[in-house]
């Protein structure tokens, strides 16, 4: 990248569950152990969780960043991509004006989404996973 602070800010959802909430958790860990060391590594929900956008946001900021790129952690590109998401990540940033931030693609249908399934069906066939029937 370049001399800019860049910052992940991974948003889900949000759900009431805790382990559904924990996901996200989950995946920013392995992010953290893929990226430079220093890189910031924030996690958030659209909503019924914290932390919000908002908060998740600010700890970037907080951190250092100078730009965050807020990922959406879903598969398509639907209305919460296309409107929601959008909209609470610009209420964020406005309260950090000197953060410059971009979106970038839901997880669609990059290649490595056609491995996961692969490897998700090769656990259920394998009984690693709930059967049912």
């Amino acid at each position: 990248m370049n001399e800019d602070e860049c910052a992940i800010l991974l948003i889900d959802h949000g759900s009431r569950r805790a382990e559904a909430n924990q996901l996200v958790e989950q995946v920013a860990e392995m992010v953290r152990a893929r990226v430079d060391t220093d890189r910031i590594v924030e996690i958030a929900h659209m909503e019924l969780a914290e932390p919000t956008i908002e908060c998740g946001f600010a700890r970037c900021v907080e951190q250092g960043a100078t730009i965050v790129v807020a990922h959406p952690f879903m598969l398509a590109p639907g209305r919460h991509v296309a409107e929601d998401l959008p909209r609470l990540i610009a209420a964020a940033a406005a309260s950090h004006p000197s953060t410059k931030y971009v979106i970038a693609e839901p997880l669609g249908a990059h290649p490595g989404i056609a491995e996961a399934v692969i490897d998700r069906c090769a656990s259920a066939l394998d009984g690693r996973t709930h059967k049912q029937g």
